[in-house]
């Protein structure tokens, strides 16, 4: 298996949280070592994923800004407009446990039965309310070697908001 790359926020040109990078050692979520953590976390989301019409698994890791992580999958519905993806179910999970909106430091999305993937459209509109706009969204498929890593803002131009 290759060895996966993860890039760190000012890697990307990225800030997290009000300016505050990832790469600041005192806080939470520092290290590359928490973005495995995270992908590995995804990647147990997406092995619980309800998904038996589509057989496409995704797993998603929220990081919170205490630097714990909240883990959802997607669950899917006969009714396909009601299946819920693995990153509205972190999402969702993490605001239903009392946390802050834009108070997240990094979403991880996995999807083992696609070499690359991205959130889909509802996904990023969520993404776009519950994420702050510098708050990076990395994307991994079975194609570790092909992480990929945007802004939250960079997911959804000109996002409808109220």
């Amino acid at each position: 298996m290759a060895q996966l790359l993860l890039l760190l926020p000012e890697e990307t040109g990225c800030q997290c949280r009000s300016g505050a990078s990832m790469n600041n050692k005192s806080g939470p979520g520092a290290s590359t070592t928490r973005l495995a953590s995270m992908l590995q976390a995804a990647k147990e989301a997406a092995s619980h994923a309800y998904c038996r019409y589509s057989d496409f698994p995704v797993g998603a890791a929220l990081l919170t800004a205490e630097g714990d992580i909240i883990s959802g999958c997607n669950v899917e519905n006969a009714s396909y407009g009601l299946t819920n993806c693995a990153e509205r179910s972190a999402l969702f999970a993490a605001i239903s446990q009392g946390h802050e909106p834009r108070s997240f430091q990094a979403l991880m999305v996995y999807a083992p039965k696609m070499a690359t993937i991205s959130p889909c459209g509802a996904c990023r509109q969520v993404i776009s309310e519950l994420l702050s706009a510098d708050c990076p969204v990395y994307c991994c498929g079975s194609d570790e070697t092909q992480l990929k890593t945007w802004r939250s803002d960079e997911l959804l131009p000109g996002a409808f908001a109220l």
